[in-house]
Formats: C-alpha cells, sequence, structure tokens
C-alpha cells in the first residue's frame, strides 16, 4: 500500500513539473521581511482581461503547491487572466523567522498591500484559501483596489473566532505539535498535517510561529462591499457553516463543493467556481492609458 504522505509528494512533484514556470521577484516591506511573489501571463491566443487575479495561498503550503500543482493558476490563465501569488511570510520563498511577533494574519494582509501596490495596476481579482482567506478579507476591508474577492476553506469560525476555526485545532496544539521531538506521539489529523509541511519543505519554526499569531479579531467584513465568492468544502471541518460567513458578506454567493479542506482546492468544481465568478460580466475601472506594457511588466524588487 502507498504511504499517505508519499503519494501526496509524489502529486504535489508531477502538479509542478506540468505546471508553467513562473517569473518571481522579491518585495521588502515595512520590516525589512522580503516577501516573494510569483507571476504569469495569460495564455496567448485568448480574450484578455487586463486585471490580474491575486492568489494567496493556506497554512503550511505555498503558491506554487496550493495554485500551480493543483491546476488553478492554469485554469486562470487559459481564461486570459494574468496571475500573481504571494508566498506569505513564513512560506515557500518568503523569508522565515521563528518570532511569533512576526506573524499573524494582519502583519500578511499588508504583506498583501504592499505586493499589489507594487504590481501598479488600478484593480485586482483577489482569490484567498484558508489562512488565506483571511487575509484576503482582511485585506479586502481596507484595499481599493480589489475589484472582486473569493475566499474558500473557512466558514462561520470567521464571524464567531474572527479566524481560521481553531475550535477543529486549537492554535497551540498545533505549534506544539510542528515542533515536537517525538512526531510519532501526535495525534493522526496533526501529524499529517506536520509530515505533509515536511515532505513539501515547509520550515516547521516558522509555522509554528503563526501558529501561535492567528488571527482572533474582529473582521469587519460589513465593509466589503466587492462582489465576494465564499466556496467551501462538503466534509471540511474548518469551513463549517459557510453560509454564516457568507451571509455577513454584503450580497456575497455562496458555493459549496465536493471534498475536505485539503482536497478541495484540487477539484475542477472549484478552479470553475473561481473562473466563472471572475470571468462574469462586470464594471472594470479605466486602466492606466499610453502604456503598452502588461499589467505585471513591473519587475519587483
Amino acid at each position: 500500500m502507498t504511504d499517505p504522505l508519499s503519494a501526496a509528494k509524489a502529486e504535489v512533484e508531477a502538479g509542478l513539473a506540468a505546471a508553467v514556470p513562473p517569473r518571481t521577484a522579491t518585495l521588502v516591506v515595512d520590516d525589512g521581511t522580503e516577501i516573494a511573489y510569483h507571476r504569469w501571463d495569460a495564455d496567448p491566443g485568448v480574450d484578455q482581461d487586463p486585471v490580474p487575479v491575486v492568489l494567496q495561498h493556506g497554512f503550511s503550503v505555498d503558491t506554487l503547491v496550493e495554485w500551480a500543482a493543483r491546476g488553478t493558476v492554469a485554469a486562470l490563465t487559459a481564461a486570459g487572466r494574468a496571475v500573481v501569488g504571494v508566498d506569505a511570510r513564513g512560506h515557500g520563498r518568503s523569508r522565515k523567522s521563528p518570532d511569533p511577533a512576526r506573524y499573524g494574519e494582519r502583519r500578511m494582509a499588508r504583506d498583501l498591500r504592499a505586493v499589489i501596490a507594487a504590481l501598479d495596476v488600478p484593480a485586482v481579482d483577489l482569490v484567498g484559501y484558508s489562512m488565506g482567506g483571511i487575509i484576503a478579507l482582511l485585506t479586502a476591508t481596507e484595499e481599493r483596489a480589489v475589484r472582486r474577492l473569493v475566499v474558500g476553506g473557512i466558514g462561520a469560525g470567521v464571524v464567531e473566532l474572527g479566524g481560521v476555526d481553531t475550535r477543529v485545532l486549537p492554535d497551540d496544539v498545533l505549534a506544539e505539535a510542528l515542533l515536537a521531538e517525538h512526531p510519532r506521539t501526535l495525534s493522526p489529523v496533526v501529524a499529517g498535517m506536520r509530515g505533509f509541511a515536511e515532505v513539501i519543505g515547509a520550515d516547521l519554526p516558522s509555522l509554528a510561529a503563526q501558529a501561535r499569531s492567528v488571527h482572533k479579531g474582529h473582521i469587519d467584513l460589513a465593509a466589503i462591499t466587492v462582489p465576494t465568492l465564499v466556496i467551501a468544502g462538503d466534509d471540511d471541518p474548518l469551513a463549517e457553516r459557510p453560509h454564516v460567513l457568507a451571509d455577513a458578506i454584503p450580497g456575497a454567493r455562496l458555493r459549496v463543493i465536493a471534498g475536505d479542506h485539503g482536497t478541495a482546492t484540487g477539484s475542477p468544481a472549484f478552479r470553475s467556481a473561481i473562473v466563472q465568478f471572475l470571468t462574469q460580466p462586470g464594471p472594470v475601472p479605466d486602466l492606466v492609458t499610453g502604456s503598452a506594457q502588461s499589467p505585471l511588466d513591473h519587475r519587483g524588487r
């Protein structure tokens, strides 16, 4: 029988091998942390939307694992969208640190807004999953450049707790599990999370620091006035009662698909829901004229 972690690693490696390599840049934000972001152009020969899609991944993974290996990037570029994926601090190619004071979704939202500003485009469509969904919500409450918003892998916990549902997996339990010297003593759920983080090369001390700093405060969901889609897997314990979240965001739509927290993002239904929502007719802000450059020709630092 194939080891589940080995199978997961092989699936990620196969997805990355099939994906188009991105152009990667880094941006040094206000506290000196280097934030990496990855860019893909829309496929040639299709009608192109001048507004890029910005993707924010969930806890322990990164842009390439969450979005490229699982086909979301390819689905968006095939639909005529340029894509930017941001590696949250402590994840992927962004700077690592074991200090919990350097983490939290509100801090990550500031990083995300800095990347959006560096793109030098008048508008973006924003997609976030799990931890990235909290980051996206916090960003959308303040960032006027957000034209449309998609959040997945979260539910009533956002309204009732202010973030990812820690009633399912307490943050201190997760942090201790990530740093445990003898992971074989862990429960199957946390052992699986730690094992997957290890096989994809994630930095465990950085993940533990984020686990101790998860957002628990109020999010002003009523301030989000852009078209919003909430996506949740029907077997996702971290996104229970997603209608509670959708009802708290003015005019938000809800889409429930088959899958749990880990499998939903690899689902064709997940990708098609995002593409359909982001390509529907709607108002597009006037773009700055006088330049023939792509919206993503800005190279960052």
